[in-house]
């Protein structure tokens, strides 16, 4: 597709972490910049990352201060003393344990009905505990919003990601007149992490509040056709514009770089199965550090950042699996392909723990479709039909590692070692799942909403 020549702009996309991993935003900032527009990518300040640095892909990412106590409606001065200390809890109280001398109540004698006046009393600390949380994440918006507002030097478009995101893009336009907002709805939120297990009630005023920011920014854009459904029925919208969150094509190296071999001494012939993301709950790592023992000569390599990270090395510390899992850093989008591509297998199998996770394309299915590598996958809506239809790999029920481990097997002791798997999904990411044509896409909706070309 030829396009009509780009009419300089300016956007700003709005990212509620720090960014250094976000690959979808930078390939959307990085294709923008290309194409001569400037980009503005405002995030997070976290730990050991600039507040203001140029990105090699062409744009400037900008970060401030985020957190609860900055948002709080109050003179900076105040603010810097209820600012928690170390060792402090949410709520700028210090945290401590037991008295000397203090007992538990093993050494207290109960009273009658004391078993009910705890169980109300522990209601009472959840319920406490759940609304301590929605209000912290309500004033970090808040805080990112006036932080951002300090340094936001317009734009023509500004691009909420996440429900985190978006309120902050919405307050930014705002302040400029035809400044146009879109909010790239990348998970089914209310139905993600730690918000599904909030209570009922609870899920239903974060809703509610993401319904209202879905009425009011000017499009909604998402990463398949089964959130795209649930999102047009719940928020009462047409169907969001559908952006899978591809790679660039790639050309992997032939013969294959074998990176991982070479970063961690493994031998010739051992096999590598990578998991590569986040390390957080129900991605299925518990269950391929279970699973990667009934594969022969095989090592997983866990390739990311996280929450789990302490309790993944500590799994890999256990006796007999020195040789059988390791540890590496999370590496940046613009290198992530090159490490891909020197496994022999990539493995997600996403439990279907939420609606979120049972209809999600993860992002590790395209960009192993992109670097020319077979995939396990669990055989869930998201990501079963693509890897079907493509033939790019095996499905697996991710609950059981027996077949989750059955599945690898399947890949790496066939006799081309899955090669014709990888080139099938290779094949299909350079024709349809590419970010070139998903980008193509976007810069339609862009040139819908300000009117000139993107």
């Amino acid at each position: 597709m030829t396009r009509p020549p780009a009419v300089p702009q300016r956007a700003t996309i709005v990212l509620p972490s720090t960014g250094e991993f976000d690959s979808r935003t930078y390939r959307i900032a990085s294709a923008l910049a290309a194409r001569g527009h400037t980009v503005t990518v405002l995030a997070r300040l976290g730990p050991g990352t600039p507040a203001e640095e140029t990105h090699p892909g062409g744009y400037r990412i900008r970060r401030v201060e985020t957190g609860a106590v900055d948002g709080l409606p109050l003179p900076a001065a105040i603010r810097r003393l209820v600012r928690p200390r170390p060792g402090a809890g949410a709520a700028g109280v210090m945290v401590r344990g037991p008295e000397p001398g203090a007992r538990g109540d093993a050494g207290l004698a109960r009273p009658a009905g004391g078993g009910r006046r705890r169980s109300i009393l522990g209601s009472a600390m959840r319920l406490g505990g759940v609304l301590r949380r929605i209000t912290a994440m309500a004033l970090v918006v808040r805080s990112q919003s006036q932080a951002s507002r300090a340094i936001d030097e317009g734009a023509d478009l500004y691009h909420g990601m996440a429900y985190m995101g978006v309120p902050v893009a919405l307050g930014l336009a705002r302040r400029h007149a035809g400044a146009r907002v879109v909010y790239d709805a990348r998970d089914i939120y209310v139905d993600a992490g730690n918000l599904a297990r909030l209570p009922g009630p609870v899920r239903r005023v974060v809703g509610a509040a993401e319904r209202r920011w879905a009425r009011r920014v000017d499009r909604v854009v998402t990463v398949n056709l089964p959130y795209a459904e649930v999102m047009a029925r719940r928020w009462g919208l047409p169907l969001p514009e559908i952006v899978l969150n591809c790679s660039f094509r790639y050309a992997p190296s032939r013969p294959k770089w074998r990176r991982f071999h070479e970063r961690l001494g493994l031998p010739p012939d051992r096999r590598v199965v990578l998991y590569q993301g986040g390390f957080s709950r129900d991605r299925g790592i518990e269950q391929l550090i279970e699973a990667v023992p009934q594969v022969p000569n095989a090592t997983l390599v866990l390739l990311g950042y996280g929450s789990l990270r302490s309790t993944i090395e500590q799994a890999a510390a256990m006796p007999g699996m020195a040789d059988r899992v390791r540890v590496l850093d999370a590496v940046p989008p613009t290198e992530l392909l090159d490490w891909v591509a020197a496994a022999d297998v990539v493995a997600m199998p996403i439990q279907p723990t939420t609606l979120n996770h049972r209809l999600t394309t993860p992002n590790k299915l395209l960009e192993a479709m992109a670097a020319g590598v077979p995939v396990v996958a669990s055989d869930l809506p998201g990501m079963a039909d693509i890897v079907r239809a493509v033939g790019c790999g095996v499905l697996c029920d991710p609950t059981d590692p027996a077949s989750l481990a059955a599945a690898i097997r399947d890949v790496v002791d066939a006799p081309d070692g899955g090669a014709a798997m990888a080139a099938r999904g290779l094949a299909a990411a350079h024709a349809e799942y590419n970010w070139e044509t998903q980008m193509d896409k976007l810069l339609d909706l862009y040139t819908q909403l300000t009117g000139k070309p993107w």
